[in-house]
């Protein structure tokens, strides 16, 4: 799986730019704010409709500009594709494969898919419960299209009842209409439990080998997928979930109207990662975590190849800059096999390493 050409047009700060990438490894340098991490953010887009920095299709378009365009040809499962997206500030955006127009952006997951990896991920596993569930669910949209249908539906179901739970002191008859939003809720958020309980069992055995390497041999990482305290068994059927969910939203009903807020669903999951037996997150050090992040994002690259076939694009945003010569090159190591681009503020010369191509941005273009 790789991308062979990728053109620009309106995104971010590129005004208009065509690059065709090396198959092996791409080193991308150059001064801060000149457009690195804009381009593997276009490469990110095009894998999953979705943006690693921001909701916002809007703020993808350049300043002063009405309309962006992304395209480029990949080369997937033996078969060539041109996949691009139109966006727009004042409608919604256009996407298309081979010049059909794809329905949504699972399409583009079945094209192309990217591993994307930058120094905040160095602190995920220190960050809140928010950030290890965009993990679970940025990685699961690419590889399950069920799973992303079924994440945008339950986002619009939490956002429905948390808007109905709001309003309800000023016009309680609204409450009238969340049985139907609890019963839908409960259905789809089973069907994430499902993706998420297997995913993550997944990830735990690829990333205990990662980490047991990197660390010398002298630790042991776990993972544990943590949800709704009714689930017994997340592996259990899907109408077993269903009905655990609603056992749990029939107990916090009282709570969710006193408080206003939505209690009770998948939208809290977790994975609680452990170091030797202990919370990494809460005794761990820095270097450890680091070390556990890294196991993780290779872990996802590992699932990803089993999974289609082919590795994923793997895309390192400024990360071998924070980490310690050893680091950098356990994961210099154990990148070999797919398609790679890298980002860094000065050549050096990972090019010669990796076998591939340099490019040098500055101010939205490739000089």
């Amino acid at each position: 799986m790789q991308i062979n050409n990728l053109s620009l047009s309106g995104f971010r700060n590129y005004i208009q730019q065509e690059i065709t990438f090396d198959p092996n490894c791409n080193v991308i340098y150059g001064e801060n704010a000149q457009g690195k991490t804009n381009l593997l953010e276009a490469i990110v887009f095009l894998s999953c409709g979705k943006s690693p920095r921001t909701h916002l299709d809007r703020e993808l378009i350049g300043f002063d500009r009405e309309s962006a365009q992304i395209c480029a040809t990949t080369h997937t499962r033996d078969r060539e594709f041109v996949t691009q997206i139109d966006l727009y500030r004042g409608k919604r955006r256009k996407m298309s494969i081979n010049g059909v127009t794809a329905k949504n952006s699972s399409a583009l997951s079945e094209v192309l898919h990217t591993i994307y990896f930058c120094p905040e991920d160095l602190l995920l596993i220190r960050d809140g419960a928010a950030a290890r569930r965009r993990f679970m669910d940025l990685s699961l949209c690419q590889l399950r299209p069920r799973y992303a249908e079924a994440l945008a539906e339950f986002n619009r179901l939490y956002e429905h009842k948390t808007r109905i739970l709001r309003d309800s002191e000023d016009y309680p008859q609204l409450l009238q209409t969340l049985p139907e939003f609890n019963d839908r809720l409960c259905q789809v958020g089973a069907v994430l439990i499902h993706y998420r309980a297997r995913y993550c069992a997944a990830l735990a055995e690829y990333a205990a080998a990662a980490h047991l390497e990197c660390s010398g041999g002298k630790e042991q990482l776990q993972l544990q997928y943590q949800t709704v305290k009714t689930i017994a068994d997340p592996f259990a059927s899907h109408g077993e979930l269903t009905d655990q969910l609603r056992r749990h939203q029939a107990d916090h009903f009282e709570a969710e109207k006193a408080s206003r807020l939505c209690l009770s669903g998948p939208h809290k999951d977790d994975i609680e990662v452990l170091i030797n037996g202990r919370s990494a997150r809460q005794f761990c050090s820095q270097g450890q975590v680091r070390t556990a992040a890294l196991s993780l994002k290779l872990a996802d690259r590992e699932i990803h190849k089993n999974t289609i076939g082919e590795y994923p694009l793997m895309l390192l945003d400024d990360v071998l800059s924070e980490l310690d010569p050893k680091r950098q090159e356990y994961v210099l190591n154990r990148i070999a096999g797919g398609q790679v681009f890298i980002t860094c503020c000065e050549n050096d010369r990972l090019d010669q390493l990796l076998q591939g191509k340099v490019f040098h941005i500055q101010n939205g273009e490739v000089i």
